[in-house]
C-alpha cells in the first residue's frame, strides 16, 4: 500500500474517534432509522460493524464513532469511504444522530479525518453530498472543500466536493 494507514483512534477537545464496536449496534440502528432508511436487525448491524472491523487494517482508511469525550454516547460516524471515488481520493463521510446535529461536531470530526488524511500522505479527498443537504454544504466549506460538479445520482443529482490537501 502506497499510503500510509490511518489511527484506529483519534481524539479532539470535544471528541473521541474509534473504531466501530459491537457495543455501536443500537446507535446504527437508530442512525439508519433516522436517515428513513429500513432499520437493520441487531445481527445485520452487528455483521456490518465487524465487517467494518476485519476490513479496516487492510484497506487503510475507515468509518470511526464519535463520542464525546468521557462520555459513552454514540454521536454517530465520521471517515474515509472508498463510495463514489478510490482508495487514492477517497470520500469523507460523516453522519450524526438528530440529537447531536447543530453542534459543530461533524466539523470537529471531519477537521480530524482530513489532517489523518493528510498524514496518510494522500493529495486530495472527495465528499458527495445530495443538492438538498444545506448542513453537509456548510460543513465542508468549513474544512476547506470547493464544489467540483454535479451528477445525477440515484435519488436526485449529486454535488462532488474537492478539497486538496
Amino acid at each position: 500500500m502506497p499510503y500510509r494507514p490511518m489511527p484506529f483512534a483519534l481524539e479532539t477537545e470535544r471528541l473521541t474517534l474509534q473504531l466501530w464496536e459491537e457495543s455501536d449496534a443500537a446507535g446504527y440502528r437508530q442512525l439508519v432509522g433516522e436517515r428513513g432508511d429500513e432499520m437493520p436487525t441487531l445481527e445485520g448491524a452487528l455483521d456490518e460493524i465487524r465487517g467494518a472491523r476485519e476490513s479496516a487494517p487492510g484497506r487503510g482508511i475507515h468509518l470511526m464513532t464519535l463520542r464525546r469525550r468521557g462520555d459513552h454516547e454514540f454521536l454517530g460516524y465520521c471517515g474515509l469511504i472508498i463510495g463514489r471515488a478510490s482508495i487514492d481520493e477517497p470520500e469523507i463521510a460523516y453522519e450524526l444522530l438528530r440529537s447531536a446535529h447543530g453542534r459543530g461536531y461533524a466539523t470537529e470530526a471531519g477537521a480530524a479525518i482530513v489532517e489523518a488524511a493528510r498524514v496518510t500522505g494522500r493529495t486530495r479527498l472527495w465528499s458527495t453530498v445530495a443538492t438538498w443537504n444545506t448542513p453537509s454544504f456548510r460543513v465542508l466549506e468549513k474544512l476547506g472543500f470547493r464544489r467540483d460538479r454535479t451528477t445525477p445520482g440515484e435519488n436526485g443529482d449529486v454535488v462532488w466536493n474537492v478539497l486538496d490537501l
